[in-house]
């Protein structure tokens, strides 16, 4: 996988969407801020949005 540079932001809406999964309470509003936001950052930084979705969730899930 490339060396992708993840914005803070993308960090704390993939977490918040993280701990409402893991809790049973993830809501539509919540994840589709999150697609949005994958799919802005990688068309404005011309990335792979799967590959940046891929890296914010090791970081957030496995960290």
């Amino acid at each position: 996988m490339a060396d992708i540079d993840i914005p803070p932001h993308l960090i704390e809406l993939e977490s918040a969407a993280w701990a409402e999964q893991q809790a049973g309470d993830l809501t539509v509003p919540t994840a589709a801020a999150v697609q949005q936001a994958y799919t802005d950052h990688a068309v404005a930084k011309g990335v792979s949005r799967y590959e940046l979705e891929m890296a914010v969730k090791l970081t957030v899930r496995h960290s």
